[in-house]
């Protein structure tokens, strides 16, 4: 049944083992095309836009709006008009057939887990995917976030390399000492986590705070950086949301939390019940608070951005370029503006401050072509 071709539950990031299929945005008997969005899908960190990996016409919608199916499963299949209806049928039921022994058999793999490595600067956790001779990746989270932050672009970009998603000291199971807690610390950190691993040069992706430390590490340490991709990015202008940082710092309850991450993205129905819990988790830990506290103080005291980086752009040694999402209401997108023209800098429309999130096709493609190999 050549002709026949399955869309499946994607997976998103080693983290994810099921979703739920929110909405279908297309009909059965529509002709769809690879990368439109033909549904959306809700996982335990946030909820995304399905794109069709495959083009031609859904001939059957297999799962239903609102159903929780594992990774892999079936959501529906596409065909030539001229496949018989009964010839659907029995794709279907062997495709059902065998993905039951595969999750038979699934059930007793284990993928690739987090780990911990002793540095100079304390316990730092990551994530190591990837294998091959292409550049190593570095993936930097911003403020309270972790390295679970990436499970939509980590994976993709691990094919042909080795990459490595981080928790900064005083974030998810890193540990909570953060010296002075400004950019310069992070950045040192980070280093020390390259020492202590055996990497002495890559290619960084940093988001927001993680993008700061990523375009220090450029301008401090060129000769340990292939490349920065930046993804709204501080350290490029004053502004940053008080309305964010203070509601994200005191905040307890997920109803009034709620709210304040959907400041992260263009469109708040993005933000799961999932996401609100993690979060609320996170700042339960012991010493997170007054780590995130002295981060804070350090890095965007009284609502302005201490570090500014803008007038030492004109020294880069390395390619860097900027993505930013053109509804960040955290970091405002005109910091991209005005920047020497050696800095490649792309807007994407109907996304927010978690731009790598909210558009990650895109945002992996231009990492992608920018780290090159």
């Amino acid at each position: 049944m050549a002709d026949i071709q399955p869309i499946v539950m994607p997976k998103w990031g080693l983290a994810m083992q099921e979703g739920m299929l929110a909405a279908w945005h297309v009909e059965e008997g529509a002709t769809i095309a690879k990368g439109q969005e033909i549904a959306d899908i809700e996982t335990s960190k946030i909820a995304n836009a399905f794109e069709s990996p495959l083009s031609g016409i859904l001939r059957r919608r297999v799962a239903g709006e609102g159903e929780t199916l594992p990774v892999g499963a079936l959501l529906g299949v596409v065909a030539d008009p001229s496949v018989a209806d009964a010839d659907l049928d029995a794709f279907v039921a062997g495709f059902q057939e065998r993905f039951a022994a595969e999750m038979a058999a699934r059930a007793t793999e284990k993928g690739p887990e987090p780990e911990t490595v002793e540095t100079a600067a304390g316990r730092i956790r990551f994530l190591k995917l990837g294998e091959g001779d292409g550049t190593p990746v570095v993936f930097v989270h911003g403020f309270g976030g972790d390295l679970n932050n990436w499970l939509f672009n980590q994976p993709p970009l691990a094919e042909g390399r080795v990459t490595y998603a981080i928790d900064l000291p005083g974030h998810g199971g890193s540990t909570k000492e953060v010296g002075s807690g400004d950019v310069g610390a992070m950045t040192a950190a980070v280093c020390a986590f390259m020492d202590a691993v055996g990497l002495k040069k890559a290619a960084f992706v940093g988001h927001s705070l993680g993008g700061a430390i990523s375009l220090d590490l450029a301008l401090n340490h060129p000769e340990r950086v292939h490349s920065a991709t930046l993804i709204c990015p501080a350290g490029l202008g004053p502004e940053i949301s008080v309305e964010y940082i203070d509601g994200f710092m005191t905040t307890s309850r997920a109803r009034k939390l709620r709210p304040i991450l959907e400041m992260l993205v263009a469109d708040p129905a993005l933000v799961t019940n999932e996401m609100v819990e993690d979060v609320l988790k996170f700042k339960r830990l012991d010493g997170v608070e007054a780590a995130l506290n002295k981060i804070a103080s350090a890095t965007f005291a009284g609502g302005r951005q201490a570090l500014q980086l803008t007038d030492k752009l004109g020294a880069l040694q390395v390619p860097v370029q900027v993505i930013w999402g053109a509804q960040d209401r955290i970091v405002p997108a005109s910091h991209g503006q005005g920047l020497p023209a050696s800095i490649k800098v792309t807007l994407l429309p109907d996304a927010g401050h978690l731009a790598h999130m909210e558009k990650a096709n895109e945002v992996n493609e231009l990492i992608k072509a920018f780290v090159g190999d």
